[in-house]
């Protein structure tokens, strides 16, 4: 190997945190949001600071609008910030910033992180996995609202989407009334909500067989099962 080529290598290399390599799950990233925040990290070492999802999709398994999609989530996450440049220097006002990601991989020890904090992290990973698809800028935004607005605790969040995938309505409009109204009902927890919806269930039921007395008693059980352990 000549000299030129072992410097072209050095050159080559960028730095990363093994500290992020190690916890990033714990803090409710992706693998592809990881790979995200790294080609971030690659575009800003090259002088390019706020680089397009078409870039970043040409170096990445993601698309375009996928792309577009993991960097709405990032900021909405507090990964991520787009920060104002005021130079006169640069055509570019705007840049990424990885401040927010660092801050919270050293100035809080990943085993210091909250069961609260790794549920709302995991709350978006569950919302993709049943919707199968990213989530929109609004649908963030109305997750966002049932946590600080609404100081939903995560826990129940995660129950209403479970019961609107049983009841076989997943949309966030049923799931916003499911949670609005246990809300009206003073249901602030998993467990309330369980034995609200137990007797919800059973009152259908015995609707049901007062109606017809040839109809199969409907299986609950399934929904229990949803709900056990949170």
């Amino acid at each position: 190997m000549t000299k030129k080529n072992y410097q072209d290598i050095i050159q080559d290399q960028m730095p990363v945190s093994k500290k992020l390599l190690t916890t990033y799950y714990k803090l409710g990233l992706h693998e592809t949001e990881l790979i995200l925040l790294l080609q971030l990290s690659r575009f800003a070492d090259e002088g390019n600071h706020f680089p397009t999802p078409f870039e970043l999709a040409q170096s990445g398994s993601f698309s375009e609008e996928q792309a577009a999609g993991m960097l709405r989530k990032l900021v909405q996450k507090g990964f991520l910030s787009i920060e104002k440049n005021n130079s006169q220097q640069t055509p570019i006002s705007e840049s990424y910033s990885l401040e927010p990601l660092l801050e919270k991989l050293y100035e809080e020890d990943a085993a210091a992180i909250t069961r609260d904090e790794e549920n709302i992290g995991n709350i978006f990973i569950l919302f993709e996995q049943e919707f199968g698809r990213l989530l929109s800028p609004f649908e963030i935004e109305t997750i966002n609202s049932w946590l600080d607005q609404d100081d939903i605790e995560p826990s129940l969040i995660k129950a209403g989407l479970r019961e609107s995938v049983l009841m076989g309505k997943l949309n966030f409009k049923y799931i916003d009334r499911i949670l609005r109204e246990w809300k009206k009902k003073g249901i602030h927890t998993v467990q309330d909500a369980r034995k609200a919806s137990q007797q919800f269930h059973q009152g259908r039921s015995n609707d049901n067989t007062n109606t017809t007395n040839t109809r199969p008693k409907r299986d609950t059980s399934f929904y229990y099962n949803w709900l056990e352990g949170e």
